[in-house]
């Protein structure tokens, strides 16, 4: 009985492990638009200050994926020379520095935007 218990034990903490990980896809849908949703779509939309001085729409994923007025944000495969990754992630000066005015994404956030730009930026 004691073996058998104790042989449980490691069985039981992967599973409570498992269980409490966020297991959703890292796609735009699951991952990146509640994000998005929650820190920058307030301005990057129509009327807005954020969508009016760069033409960069967030509240949807052909948006983000068209770009702002000049150029891409998100480069798939390469977050390093994906403007959005670099905005959100304090890699730029303060002032351009997303969302403005505003503390900056958690690293967790940035590092999530920055590992989905990196996978392909999936929607």
């Amino acid at each position: 009985m004691k073996r058998t218990a104790l042989s449980v034990f490691p069985i039981l903490a992967v599973v409570l492990h498992t269980g409490c990980s966020d297991d959703r896809p890292l796609t735009y849908q699951a991952r990146i638009k509640p994000i998005l949703d929650t820190h920058c779509v307030s301005c990057h939309v129509p009327g807005k200050p954020g969508y009016e001085q760069s033409g960069l729409r967030l509240d949807s994923y052909e948006a983000l994926m068209k770009g702002a007025r000049l150029n891409p944000v998100v480069r798939p495969g390469s977050s390093l020379s994906s403007t959005l990754h670099r905005v959100v992630s304090d890699q730029l000066d303060p002032s351009i520095r997303m969302p403005h005015g505003e503390p900056i994404l958690s690293e967790e956030n940035a590092r999530m935007i920055g590992a989905w730009i990196d996978q392909g930026a999936k929607y």
